[in-house]
């Protein structure tokens, strides 16, 4: 199961359920509004079945959701989701590994400048060490490529013209397969 954290309009998880019809894909929002075109195609033309769409804050996942996702992703966030990239042991970092699946991958891309007033995200070291501190096995992170901002689809990252006007950065990482995970 692939969940897509403060998806937005949701379009990453259709095209998520086309592509692979036989997983389902997930898209959380504490937003209804936001997603209510893309969950009405899913569910109107019943083509997607594989497509769910789940009303909630980051903060307060549902329970059925524990440990449920061996993808998690996370593209472009805003807000409070974008805050609490880089707060360990916080409530977003918290419910990422909360849903996580042991062994899960967590993909995660975002963009900030310092004039958006959020400190520490602006510096991909310091989200990697949240990620880090709150038991999560950072595996890559680094400035992302233009290929990798379009081949999000995402319509936040055209608004921003990240990889074009701002950094946008990527970090890839994963639930450790140890039910204890890494030292901190």
């Amino acid at each position: 199961m692939t969940v897509d954290l403060g998806t937005g309009d949701g379009r990453a998880v259709l095209r998520a359920a086309r592509a692979e019809p036989d997983r389902l894909a997930i898209g959380v929002d504490a937003n209804a509004a936001s997603m209510r075109a893309s969950a009405h195609h899913a569910e109107r033309r019943g083509t997607l079945p594989n497509a769910l769409f789940v009303v909630s804050a980051v903060e307060s996942l549902p329970d059925d959701l524990a440990a449920a996702a061996d993808r998690v992703t996370v593209t472009f966030p805003w807000g409070s989701l974008l805050r609490g990239l880089a707060e360990p042991h916080g409530p977003i970092l918290d419910g990422i590994r909360r849903i996580s699946a042991p062994g899960a991958a967590v993909d995660v891309m975002w963009s900030v400048v310092p004039r958006d007033g959020v400190p520490g995200v602006n510096d991909p070291s310091t989200v990697a060490e949240a990620f880090r501190l709150s038991g999560l096995e950072v595996r890559d992170v680094h400035v992302a490529t233009i290929e990798e901002i379009e081949e999000a689809h995402s319509s936040w990252a055209k608004r921003l013209q990240a990889g074009r006007e701002r950094p946008a950065y990527r970090l890839r990482a994963s639930r450790p397969a140890s039910p204890d995970g890494p030292k901190a």
